[in-house]
């Protein structure tokens, strides 16, 4: 198999280590209701989608999201759904050069979420960047900690976003400057939150210690016990990191960013969206992630010595049925091969034949 066939394999091994785990393939269609995503705008971040009408008129869009359609189509009972997807989406870039059709490999877990069922989502990100590069950093982070100081300050939302973002972003300039509206040891202790960052072992005793508000310390205990059951499943290159942030109006609880020496940017993103679940009609949770394989086609892609192993070059009287012989004795013997008419050919190949299996000069 040659090399640019690692994202293909990357893509098998991805879905044999979530089948192991008794997550199902989740096929979606191209499109949905164009109203699905309109009412979700801020969640997928970007307002621009890809629409069209259908034959009976419904205004439909190329989907640019899985999890949207995952709960859309997911029944609202009290039984744990575990799915796994790859699925092509459809996005605009950032750079504003048109839309681009990403591939994402992920899984979501739906349902009554316990703290099995998380540590068991975080490890499987932490497995699937570990199949892409032993050079992997999973960053985890808890919205609790950070709204549970927020709502003890009695913040309004639009203080509260600005610390999120300032937060986000590592900005201590920012972050004083809205934290001017808090008591001094708000400020402090926000201040701290925000540089707080590291390995679980070095950061979490860290965390604990702090004199955080009891909402904020029962989501730092979570994320301690979320810790000690992700050590069970084996060891992992986990930081703890409460700069990663995300909307409080979808997202909940734990939420994370994977990233992998070579690529330019994350290429995992993920956490608990309990809040998207029932912004959409539903009961229980949900806490899944998506793996971007589009982001890692550079860094996959290796160029390989040769387009095939064999070129056969055959003449024009020679007997088309004789030249399909060879070719499929060459291709039984585990050579890659092109078969055409002698003349220059388009490809590089690590040897030219001739149909008596003589090697031909060029």
């Amino acid at each position: 198999m040659n090399a640019p066939d690692r994202t293909e394999r990357l893509s098998l091994a991805l879905r044999e280590l979530y089948q192991t785990h008794g997550y199902r393939q989740y096929k979606v269609s191209k499109f949905e209701e164009y109203d699905l995503y309109a009412r979700n705008r801020s969640f997928l971040g970007d307002e621009r989608i890809l629409t069209f009408s259908d034959t009976d008129g419904r205004l439909m869009a190329l989907k640019p999201d899985v999890t949207l359609s995952v709960i859309k189509n997911t029944r609202d009972d009290d039984r744990l759904r575990k799915v796994w997807y790859n699925e092509n989406v459809y996005r605009a870039d950032r750079n504003g050069y048109g839309f681009r059709e990403i591939v994402q490999t992920g899984l979501e877990c739906v349902g009554p979420i316990d703290l099995y069922a998380m540590a068991e989502v975080v490890m499987l990100a932490a497995e699937s960047l570990a199949a892409i590069s032993p050079a992997y950093v999973l960053d985890l982070s808890h919205l609790g900690v950070l709204t549970g100081v927020l709502d003890d300050a009695k913040a309004d939302g639009h203080t509260a976003r600005a610390v999120l973002a300032a937060v986000g972003e590592k900005n201590l300039h920012a972050l004083r400057d809205v934290c001017e509206a808090f008591p001094a040891e708000t400020g402090a202790l926000l201040e701290k939150l925000c540089l707080l960052g590291g390995s679980a072992e070095e950061v979490l005793p860290s965390l604990l210690a702090l004199p955080l508000p009891a909402a904020a310390m029962d989501a730092a205990r979570e994320l301690q016990s979320l810790c000690g059951v992700l050590r069970a499943f084996g060891s992992y290159n986990v930081n703890i990191d409460l700069s990663v942030t995300d909307d409080t109006d979808y997202y909940n609880g734990l939420i994370f960013r994977g990233f992998v020496d070579g690529a330019n940017t994350g290429v995992l993103s993920g956490g608990r969206y309990d809040h998207l679940v029932n912004r959409m009609g539903k009961t229980g949770g949900a806490i899944g992630f998506a793996v971007y394989l589009s982001a890692l086609e550079l860094m996959l892609y290796e160029k390989p010595a040769y387009d095939v192993d064999t070129l056969l070059v055959y003449d024009r009287e020679d007997d088309p049925t004789a030249v399909a012989r060879r070719v499929k004795e060459l291709t039984r013997g585990g050579d890659t091969v092109r078969a055409q008419l002698r003349g220059e050919p388009a490809v590089t190949y690590r040897r030219r034949v001739g149909m008596d299996g003589r090697e031909v000069s060029e």
